[in-house]
């Protein structure tokens, strides 16, 4: 049993990107992380299914927040399966959520102040990213400051990947020695396990791993 108090939160949603950031912060504080991941009435809820069994293999405690309301408030192809997923040219994609990571972030602050956490890590990226404006590191900077603003707590945000490309992130993955977690990993679109592969995700997905010079541990294991 870890009895050591925690010193960073996780937003941990099942993906590659979360995934990775909790490598990282198991790599910078050891036996001191969090894991949170949000019901926020998405089409399907195989990525917390994921985003458990990656805690569990990661060996720190993961906790599920109830944010449907969110679903059930925003019209998008995350939330409503009779949307297409696609995204236009001079447009936002249709998986685009409207204040998602601000209401992941503002929920996270009030769990992580709660257990006296002040790191919060977020796979936010705007390098190799599908054109989401809260994905920003401008955003990131303006939520953190708001956050400590409206708490008047020193919450650090913290963004491992906004300057990384995929392949870039898949590489550092492999150092950290944890390239077998993206076997457990969904970043599909449409929540299928081997991915669709047409997907956005995907595509990007398989580009960053293409590029790395490596093999996805989960198409892999779709090949057995």
């Amino acid at each position: 049993m870890n009895l050591t108090a925690p010193q960073a939160l996780v937003l941990l949603s099942g993906g590659q990107d979360s995934t990775t950031c909790l490598a990282i912060a198991l790599h910078e504080f050891p036996d001191q992380v969090e894991a949170l991941g949000f019901n926020y009435g998405q089409r399907h809820l195989n990525e917390l299914t994921a985003a458990e069994k990656i805690a569990k293999l990661a060996g720190v405690p993961f906790h599920i927040l109830d944010l449907s309301l969110l679903g059930r408030i925003t019209h998008n192809a995350l939330t409503n399966s009779n949307v297409e997923i696609v995204q236009q040219k001079g447009e936002l994609p249709s998986t685009f959520v409207d204040g998602r990571n601000l209401v992941f972030l503002t929920f996270a602050a009030i769990y992580a102040k709660s257990k006296g956490i002040k790191n919060i890590y977020i796979g936010a990226c705007q390098t190799d990213y599908s054109g989401y404006p809260d994905c920003r590191d401008e955003f990131i900077k303006s939520a953190n400051q708001t956050l400590n603003l409206a708490m008047a707590y020193e919450f650090k945000i913290i963004t491992p990947l906004m300057w990384l490309t995929k392949a870039k992130e898949i590489k550092l993955m492999q150092t950290l020695g944890k390239l077998d977690w993206y076997q457990h990993t969904l970043t599909c679109y449409e929540g299928v396990q081997p991915p669709c592969q047409k997907c956005p995700a995907c595509l990007l997905r398989a580009k960053g791993f293409s590029e790395a010079g490596l093999e996805d541990p989960l198409m892999a294991d779709s090949k057995l």
